[in-house]
């Protein structure tokens, strides 16, 4: 079948499946508004987004899912602005600040005139109550705290404008924290409900340039555009309100919809186009777009309290059993570049660890023979009447990450292991990826412009990927790697910038020595749009911002 030929036959799925979401409206575009010089932004419109999922919470600290943070992006403002070219932190709603000489405290300079979209103000002390709760958590609302905030301990509000954060010991990472989706700032009435009522995006009452007009849970969303919107990140050349009028989400799961209604002119922008698709999108004229989330690479990690996986020697086996070439030549494109440690080339304090991550089958087989497990009968490895067999549950929000276990499961099969590849769909899913007796296998990223980002993935009481004791598993576990986990306070708490960058490489070159991990490739965010769309931009680390999108006049 060609690609023309599958687009034609998806156009009718699209079409059936955006009047279902629309409710009998048609699902292309309305267009740009006026007529418009090429190279000028023309106001007005309506952008059809569709998103492979749908969002899950709204509440700003769960923004890491990117269908949340994509929502978010649009409906909060931060304090401040990460350049996404220079990773250097600029003005937002904050126009000024200072920060004493070991980190412990923060003083923000908040801009006049800002307000939420219920009209109350963003100001010291709407932001010192974001940052209590993003900092402490609240458990009477079963609010976490946010995986950016490290050793948060208090606000003072010194004037109306001005606000001063205190930590319990050096936080050098909270700078850029300020920048990050998970510190999207929402108004006291959002602050005040419940966790769980926090997927509802009519409750989030933010100070974005776009405003939750409508939804339909797990269906379709509308932003409308905030008239009176004028405090945009301070060195952007565009200011003032969104060009664009509305936003039209619809969630649309199958790859091949989501490419034939964009073809069709159904649709605007698409988010995660696969590998395998992008030449031919390219070639009907469409563009391709591929942010660096510039943090934890897609990674396969091990829970070391599974006994089959305890011994380093086992992980380390499995690790050189890995053929990265071969996972990222056969399901990938130039867009997902092989890792090569488990940070991103582009992330803060990268370490280039090509070496200790080298495919080698006669090496992987020589640590397995050590360990005590043996070849038997049937080609397996076995020790003690026990066979060396794996599972991990695929993830959903990965890019072809089934097909990427699968072929990691073939690789294991030459040395005599097996993986069972099970689904992520099934009820049970998500319980299970947290029993290290049923997933001592799991696949993992996480994306950050900051060093923090590597605690975030590791310690105990954020992501916990290694499912340590203390952790969020509800399971009794005994592993934990306090020498890991001390490493990692450091990262968190070092205010000297050289030697928290020599931390991180001292963090990396661990965690591939205990081979707790196997980095893959860096993982983008992928996107397709038509043409005609302009001003598509990402923050630091690819969640698309819609603020100074237009839509030229189709020719």
């Amino acid at each position: 079948m060609t690609f023309q030929t599958r687009f034609r036959r998806n156009f009718g799925l699209a079409a059936l499946v955006g009047a279902t979401f629309l409710t009998g409206s048609p699902m292309w575009s309305s267009g740009a508004l006026g007529a418009g010089a090429e190279g000028a932004p023309v106001k007005g419109g309506s952008l059809v987004y569709l998103e492979q999922q749908a969002h899950t919470n709204l509440y700003p600290p769960a923004g890491g899912f990117y269908p949340n943070g994509g929502i978010l992006n649009q409906i909060t403002d931060k304090l401040t602005y990460q350049n996404p070219k220079t990773l250097e932190i600029e003005p937002w709603i904050a126009e000024s600040w200072s920060v004493n000489a070991d980190a412990t405290e923060y003083t923000f300079k908040i801009r006049k005139g800002v307000t939420f979209s219920d009209g109350t103000p963003l100001d010291a002390a709407a932001v010192a109550k974001n940052y209590d709760t993003f900092g402490r958590g609240n458990k009477d609302l079963k609010l976490p705290i946010s995986e950016v905030i490290n050793n948060y301990d208090r606000s003072e509000v010194i004037d109306p404008q001005t606000v001063k954060f205190t930590f319990k010991k050096p936080s050098p990472g909270f700078l850029q924290g300020t920048s990050v989706i998970g510190s999207g700032l929402v108004s006291l009435k959002t602050l005040a409900l419940p966790y769980e009522t926090l997927g509802d995006a009519t409750k989030i009452i933010g100070s974005g340039p776009f405003v939750v007009a409508s939804e339909t849970l797990g269906r379709e969303l509308t932003l409308k555009a905030r008239p009176d919107y004028n405090w945009g990140p301070a060195k952007l050349e565009h200011q003032g309100r969104a060009y664009l009028d509305e936003i039209k989400y619809l969630i649309t799961p199958e790859d091949s919809v989501r490419i034939g209604a964009l073809v069709a002119g159904q649709a605007d922008v698409i988010r995660q186009i696969q590998a395998y698709d992008e030449k031919q999108v390219e070639d009907e004229g469409y563009l391709i777009y591929a942010p660096s989330t510039r943090g934890v690479n897609n990674s396969v990690v091990f829970r070391p309290d599974n006994p089959l996986v305890a011994d380093v020697r086992v992980r380390r086996a499995l690790l050189q059993a890995t053929s990265t070439d071969e996972i990222v030549a056969t399901l990938f494109s130039d867009n997902y570049p092989k890792a090569t440690s488990i940070i991103a080339k582009t992330a803060l304090g990268y370490v280039d660890l090509s070496p200790k991550l080298s495919y080698d089958l006669a090496k992987a087989k020589q640590l397995l023979d050590e360990a005590g497990w043996k070849v038997g009968a049937n080609g397996r490895r076995q020790k003690d009447g026990q066979a060396l067999e794996l599972s991990a549950y695929e993830s959903l929000p990965q890019p072809q990450n089934k097909e990427t276990l699968q072929l990691v499961a073939q690789q294991w099969e030459k040395i005599g292991v097996k993986l069972n590849v099970l689904t992520a769909d099934s009820g049970s899913a998500v319980v299970n990826n947290l029993d290290p007796s049923k997933a001592p296998v799991s696949p993992a990223m996480v994306g950050r412009a900051d060093p923090d980002v590597i605690k975030s993935q590791y310690y105990p009481t954020n992501r916990n990927v290694l499912l340590q004791k203390g952790g969020n598993s509800d399971k009794v576990q005994s592993f934990v790697d306090e020498r890991l986990n001390a490493l990692l306070d450091q990262l968190a708490s070092e205010p000297d910038r050289t030697k928290r960058l020599a931390i991180a490489g001292e963090v990396q070159n661990y965690v591939v020595d205990q081979a707790y991990a196997i980095p893959i490739f860096e993982e983008p965010q992928a996107f397709a749009a038509a043409p005609y769309v302009k001003g598509v931009s990402f923050e630091a680390v690819g969640r698309p911002s819609f603020y100074s999108t237009w839509l030229a006049p189709r020719r």
